[in-house]
């Protein structure tokens, strides 16, 4: 498990807007000013988020390899790889918003090197790709009873990540078809070249990332080769010893039908028996059935063993998967504006009843302890993006009155000299809202 505090929040907005208004701290008409205010914040990173989406997918369509939609005219080359940037910049700004930290190249080599749940010897050729990115959420350890033996069980702690995304762009048709050239297994791939593929998945153990991987190459570890190839020529010695007699009958045999008569003396052997083929023959068939039929025998115990093992893989990807390719941007979308809204929530509300000045520090501290004493969890509150977030939010505050082209705007959130921080009011901070949003659509000539 892993040392990091992490910032996602995990629990849901409106849980989150029902602990501040059950604070006790908002009175009177106050109550439905913040969850007003809720309702237009979220509405409008709603809309922001929703054009950051349509955007991936317009760069994305080239790449999706379940794409059922044809272009106009394919893109050329700069834009092709303009495209591929816009892409994975947007799917970085995605996960950062979405609280999800980016895995490690150490962590992800490690998984090669040991094995958790499935024993499988794996390879990933790192080669393969143009572009590889690894984000995950929660790093929890988990204990299990796993069997040893037939009879004998035991507890392990099993290091899990609780969500893991995955982007992976192979290189290109000359690539693999090179490839294919001097290695048969480039042959038949299960994937398309030149594709980006991005996968989301729940619960998997640390040092079984490899396994996420779609050109992983699969084998059984050397243990397991062993307990098959020790019994298979422990148990073939004694049949070639008594099966050395036959084979000689046989060599003999040939030699006399080629009439070599000076090999044949040299080899000590009944010439009587050599005379009579008929049990030379049946001792041939019966050595090579003995011999053929333990070899299939334990090559048959050997594919059923690593059929066992890849239907374990299948099983635990199948189930274990949440979306694949372009819903998971959708899905990345989604968490990631839950998880903006939450935060800006959390900053104004504290600033907003906060009976002192509050400084960044100040303030994060107090979200802190505030979160582990309402919800009992440790975390890393982001507190830069949401201060960020509400500094840019500009509007002007038109009363009844006022003539709005002769009113400046003012942002939502600003700081005095000593670094404290000033939220507007619940009202003035609606109205600021209402103006960003009503004019979120403004088009030239309307």
């Amino acid at each position: 498990m892993s040392n990091i505090r992490e910032s996602f929040i995990p629990f849901r907005r409106t849980d989150i807007i029902n602990l501040c208004l059950e604070d006790g701290k908002l009175q009177g008409k106050d109550v439905q000013l913040f969850q007003e205010f809720c309702d237009i914040l979220t509405a409008f990173f709603h809309f922001r988020f929703h054009h950051t989406l349509e955007s991936i997918k317009d760069n994305y369509t080239i790449f999706n390899p379940n794409s059922d939609v044809k272009t106009l005219q394919e893109p050329s080359l700069e834009e092709y790889e303009e495209m591929e940037n816009e892409v994975i910049k947007g799917f970085k700004y995605i996960l950062e918003r979405a609280n999800y930290i980016q895995l490690s190249d150490d962590i992800v080599q490690k998984s090669l090197e040991a094995k958790s749940l499935i024993n499988l010897q794996t390879d990933v050729n790192f080669d393969d790709f143009d572009e590889f990115y690894c984000y995950y959420r929660g790093d929890i350890d988990e204990h299990i009873t796993v069997k040893k033996f037939k009879f004998f069980k035991r507890e392990r702690i099993i290091d899990i990540l609780e969500r893991v995304v995955l982007l992976i762009k192979f290189k290109g048709p000359g690539y693999f078809q090179a490839k294919a050239k001097k290695d048969k297994q480039y042959k038949t791939l299960n994937f398309i070249p030149g594709k980006m593929y991005l996968y989301f998945y729940k619960n998997i153990p640390k040092l079984d990332l490899d396994l996420l991987f779609p050109n992983i190459q699969t084998s059984m570890t050397w243990k397991d080769k062993l307990l098959f190839g020790v019994p298979a020529i422990g148990a073939a010695i004694p049949l070639l010893l008594r099966a050395v007699p036959n084979i000689l009958l046989v060599i003999v045999a040939i030699f006399i039908l080629l009439k070599a008569d000076s090999v044949v003396q040299s080899i000590e052997v009944d010439k009587e028996k050599v005379r009579d083929l008929m049990p030379i023959l049946v001792a041939t068939l019966s050595l090579t059935m003995t011999l053929g039929g333990f070899a299939v025998k334990q090559y048959t115990k050997y594919k059923s063993k690593e059929i066992k093992f890849q239907k374990e893989v299948s099983d635990t990807l199948f189930f274990k998967n949440l979306a694949n390719n372009a819903s998971v941007f959708q899905a990345l979308v989604d968490i990631a504006e839950e998880e903006e809204c939450k935060e800006i929530i959390l900053v104004y509300y504290h600033i907003l009843t906060s009976q002192e000045k509050l400084n960044t520090e100040k303030l994060d501290r107090k979200i802190e302890q505030w979160m582990t004493e309402k919800l009992g969890i440790e975390m890393d509150f982001d507190i830069h993006g949401p201060l960020n977030n509400l500094e840019k939010l500009r509007g002007k505050i038109v009363y009844e009155d006022n003539n709005e082209d002769e009113i400046k705007e003012v942002p939502l959130l600003s700081y005095d000299q000593q670094g404290n921080i000033n939220i507007l009011p619940l009202e003035d901070s609606k109205m600021i809202l209402d103006y960003v949003w009503d004019n979120a659509f403004q088009y030239n000539g309307c």
